[in-house]
């Protein structure tokens, strides 16, 4: 099949490079753990095969804590997952303690997944680009998806500000702007951003684990020997008028998260990408006007994530911020992706809504989208994550971001 990708902006100019980059099966839903592994395998032949580099590396994501009951819950999910077939084990205090490499940190346990791993978010999705071109796909990058064509009830098109492609098929991966792109033609897709600050730090010495996870911060070695410092959950909420229409989808999950997640700003009217209303294909549109979403960093939560940090590797006091930025994280009310075809618009296949999670387990909702369009038997059972059940029901189940 002929293969077009149309990026308004450069590609990995998002969220794809915006992220800590971990490829991981802990801790999955179980609705997800299926597609986050198969996502495991093309991530580690990637390299081989296409000659490009991802930084990849099944470099085991450790998880460390001092509370018995995020102890107990992360137990109970490796017991589980055993029976998924998914290897992770619980550390006890003096394994938990000697591997996160902290002198002087005392840790009551821990779990270990050995074949986890973490990737450069910064080349990934470049090299995913120039490895597509070398099987004759084409990348059109600064070029905008503005809306689709339709003939007898079907997509028949794509509308870009370069002209228009005629196809009959169409795969939405528009991360933060799906649900926008989705109003163009009259679809309701119930989704919201969060706003995530996050930063690098350069560290003066010691030898952090390279994926390690804790209550209070979360760092991850990249690529140029850098650190992502993070705080899991931690986000802005952007007041905007389709955060107000599906307020009822996302009650669940605003409940859940009401200690991590904070009010934002107008930060999300600006970038426009939660627009509501609809536009017109023969003048220039919202697609074209902000071609990279870039938002501006939050300055507080970069001060609150350097405390933390400090308070876990003392270290890191004495570290340089290499580089500090935001991205915005695009989630479904329950955190499952949300991948197929559309049934109000038969030929437009969704996939988006995924949720903090779409850096790792890209490569499987990548195949799986590839299996629906060609008919090829599907890599995993798609049926958890139709997008029509985004609009059944008000799910309960939150995302973990």
């Amino acid at each position: 099949m002929k293969v077009a990708l149309v990026e308004k902006g450069i590609v990995g100019g998002e969220q794809s490079s915006r992220n800590w980059g971990w490829c991981q099966q802990q801790n999955r839903d179980a609705r997800e753990l299926p597609i986050a592994t198969a996502s495991l395998r093309p991530w580690e032949r990637f390299e081989a095969e296409s000659g490009e580099t991802t930084g990849f590396g099944r470099s085991g994501l450790l998880y460390l804590c001092n509370d018995d009951s995020e102890l107990a819950t992360w137990t109970h999910w490796c017991e589980f997952a055993r029976t998924a077939g998914v290897r992770t084990g619980v550390l006890g205090s003096k394994q938990a303690t000697e591997k996160s490499a902290a002198p002087g940190r005392m840790w009551k346990g821990g779990v270990f997944a050995p074949t986890d791993g973490i990737g450069d978010p910064a080349n990934a999705a470049p090299a995913v680009a120039r490895s597509v071109m070398k099987q004759a796909a084409t990348v059109h990058q600064n070029c905008a998806a503005c809306g689709i064509v339709t003939s007898g009830g079907r997509v028949s098109g794509v509308v870009t500000d370069y002209g228009t492609i005629r196809t009959m098929t169409v795969v939405l991966a528009g991360g933060a702007w799906a649900s926008t792109f989705c109003r163009q033609a009259g679809i309701r897709l119930p989704r919201a951003a969060i706003r995530s600050s996050l930063m690098s730090v350069s560290l003066p010495g010691g030898n952090p684990p390279d994926a390690l996870h804790t209550s209070a911060i979360t760092t991850t070695r990249r690529g140029d020997g850098t650190y992502t410092v993070a705080i899991s959950g931690l986000g802005k909420l952007d007041l905007t008028l389709q955060k107000l229409r599906y307020a009822k989808d996302f009650m669940p999950m605003l409940r859940s998260r009401r200690r991590s997640l904070r009010p934002g700003n107008m930060e999300g009217v600006r970038s426009g990408h939660e627009r509501t209303g609809r536009w017109r294909l023969d003048a220039p549109t919202l697609m074209e006007n902000m071609q990279v979403l870039d938002p501006c960093v939050d300055e507080a939560t970069l001060r609150e994530i350097r405390k933390r940090a400090i308070d876990l590797c003392p270290v890191i006091g004495e570290s340089q911020i290499a580089a500090s930025w935001t991205g915005y994280i695009d989630t479904t009310p329950d955190g499952v992706p949300a991948i197929g075809e559309m049934k109000e618009l038969p030929g437009l296949v969704l996939a988006a809504g995924l949720s903090g999670h779409g850096f790792g387990i890209g490569p499987g909702c990548g195949h799986l989208v590839a299996d629906l369009v060609t008919g090829a038997k599907p890599i995993v059972d798609p049926e958890p994550y139709r997008p029509a059940q985004l609009n059944e029901s008000v799910w309960g189940k939150v995302p973990d971001f």
